[in-house]
């Protein structure tokens, strides 16, 4: 049966960038987390990215999650892969698990996180929770109580809050239990990231 690493510490607040300069800003802050979302590079350019993220992290508290490329994360020693749902039938799971990596799931729905709990993942994410423009949704946003659902229907498995969120809504986003809160443009498109950071860092205390 597969069963995926769990993580080590919460993943609290959860910075999706662009790029390795991105994400050795975010470790710089202080973030819990942060996932590198590339769809512009491939091959060996690719592959140095994410060692670039990978050596950004060394030595600090933040967890490293790639998007998508397992297969490069794994080379180069990453922390997590996060996979879309049509991503679980190409990639290799037992692959990832064996190499010692966590794993995130994307779900939009209950019966995509009934599937993503079938594998034991080390946390599944939720969404969209508000409308989004950073993806083209194929799902309607879910709301506040769809997302209690899924906490409750999650267990023991951390839920990741993600799509439209920002510092105004964060707190009610958290008080449906979830256990992290991921953003894209409420940090890449702040006039102080950093401070943006800390301000929803500052959720948790």
């Amino acid at each position: 049966m597969l069963r995926f690493v769990g993580v080590d510490s919460p993943l609290k607040f959860y910075a999706v960038v662009p790029d390795a300069q991105w994400v050795a800003r975010m470790v710089k802050a202080g973030a819990d987390t942060v996932q590198l979302r590339t769809k512009t590079i491939s091959g060996d350019a690719l592959l140095q990215e994410i060692i670039r993220c990978v050596k950004a992290c060394e030595g600090s508290r933040t967890k490293l999650f790639i998007n998508d490329y397992w297969q490069e994360a794994i080379a180069a020693g990453a922390y997590g892969v996060h996979l879309g749902q049509e991503d679980m039938d190409d990639a290799d799971l037992q692959g990832i698990a064996d190499a010692g990596l966590r794993l995130g799931l994307s779900t939009h729905s209950v019966a995509e996180l009934d599937r993503a709990l079938s594998v034991n993942p080390s946390y599944v994410a939720s969404g969209a929770v508000f409308p989004t423009t950073t993806k083209v949704m194929k799902s309607e946003p879910q709301g506040l109580e769809k997302l209690r659902e899924y906490v409750r229907q999650a267990g023991s498995t951390p839920v990741v809050a993600i799509g439209g969120i920002d510092l105004n809504n964060a707190r009610e986003v958290l008080s449906t239990g979830v256990a992290s809160l991921a953003v894209v443009r409420a940090v890449t498109e702040a006039a102080d990231p950093e401070a943006a950071v800390k301000a929803f860092q500052a959720l948790w205390d």
